[in-house]
């Protein structure tokens, strides 16, 4: 049925047939490593300003990408029925103001890896979610992969040790990364909808103009209290990742896979945001590696590959 979509509502500029499905997965696995990203500069961003308004400017960046790419790659943004109204701003509120707050709420509480593996939890909301409501179904091979692929994650995330990290007190910060991953399923699902009548493109822009309106209104109290010392070159430089990479770029090739592959297929691929986070954490943070980490890593992959296998 995606891909049925995909065809008809080809990309301006673009070749008229849908990419391939090796394309579509080398884009999938990209995603997860630019997101993995986001937690360092999500990291810094919530550090230094509140959440509402670290959102709002991340999202004034994304806003200007992507009507910029609109223009370019396809000639500017389609006129809305009622429907696609009502399920773009329903976008906005799920996956721009509500995730947004909880994600970086969550993350100027805890430290990246903890986050991290909240976030894990993303896949089997998604697909429990699809199962029940819109009829998905998986195989029980795409199932061992889901949980072989969970398990790496939890021994990247944990540092080896699970049941410690998983049974550890719950607290404020869990609790609000556990309200971004609710978030995104209900963006994800909603955005299967959505896409039966507007490209990727559209339906990303269109959101992130009505995320953007409602965070300026959640973010109002606050940004009289900023200050010009409020944002140094990494803080700048966070926004700038967030606002192009972290949501213009990486929005568009996760919906138009949830276009060509389903939301059950697709929302596996989250769980190796982790494993980029944590190889991010080394290189850029001057984390040790630790074998934990190898292994998970190798897992994690395992299981991504028995999900996607045909």
């Amino acid at each position: 049925m995606y891909q049925d979509a995909a065809r008809e509502y080809p990309c301006r500029g673009l070749p008229n047939s849908p990419p391939t499905t090796n394309a579509t997965y080398a884009k999938l696995v990209a995603v997860p490593a630019i997101w993995g990203g986001t937690f360092i500069a999500g990291r810094i961003l919530a550090l230094a300003v509140p959440a509402a308004v670290g959102a709002l400017l991340r999202y004034g960046v994304a806003v200007v990408a992507l009507l910029v790419a609109a223009r370019w790659l396809e000639g500017g943004l389609p006129r809305l029925t009622r429907r696609q109204v009502l399920g773009t701003a329903l976008l906005g509120l799920t996956g721009i103001l509500a995730y947004n707050l909880f994600f970086l709420g969550a993350l100027a509480r805890l430290p990246a890896s903890r986050t991290s593996l909240i976030i894990a939890l993303n896949p089997i909301v998604t697909i429990s979610v699809a199962s029940l409501l819109l009829g998905e179904r998986m195989s029980t091979r795409r199932w061992v992969g889901v949980a072989v692929a969970l398990a790496g994650v939890w021994i990247v995330v944990s540092r080896g040790d699970v049941l410690g990290s998983v049974f550890q007190a719950v607290g404020t910060g869990e609790l609000l990364m556990f309200g971004g991953v609710c978030s995104w399923a209900a963006y994800t699902l909603i955005g299967r909808r959505v896409l039966e009548g507007l490209t990727p493109l559209a339906a990303t822009t269109y959101a992130s103009l009505w995320g953007t309106a409602m965070l300026a209104v959640a973010a109002g109290p606050d940004l009289l209290a900023l200050k010009r010392e409020d944002f140094t070159p990494p803080v700048v430089l966070s926004v700038l990742y967030l606002g192009v990479l972290g949501t213009s770029i990486a929005f568009v090739w996760y919906y138009q896979a949830v276009q060509r592959l389903g939301a059950a297929r697709t929302v596996i691929f989250n769980n190796l945001v982790p494993v980029f986070g944590a190889s991010f954490g080394v290189l850029l943070l001057g984390e040790p590696l630790l074998p934990s980490m190898l292994l998970g890593g190798a897992i994690a992959v395992a299981g991504v590959m028995l999900v996607t296998k045909s």
